[in-house]
């Protein structure tokens, strides 16, 4: 069982690495600071865009990779 466990949790954060390398970052840097922000169609409609879903997903394997942690470091398995 904790084989098993382990191995999920391993994958878990390859998964949760790979989906945080994706996002972009949240800096804008100074060009956005100079340009007064960007107001573009993505930036009004961010709850359906892929950076709102990759944000999502992010925070369910960072929810279950906390979980299968706190399972594994039990002493309960």
């Amino acid at each position: 069982m904790k084989t098993a466990l382990t191995i999920v949790f391993l994958v878990i954060s390859i998964i949760l690495a790979i989906i945080v390398m994706m996002q972009e970052g949240k800096g804008g840097g100074l060009t956005t600071t100079i340009s007064g922000g960007s107001d573009t169609y993505w930036s009004k409609n961010k709850g359906k865009s892929k950076e709102a879903i990759l944000k999502k997903v992010t925070i369910v394997f960072g929810i279950a990779y906390m979980l299968l942690a706190l399972v594994l470091s039990s002493k309960f398995i």
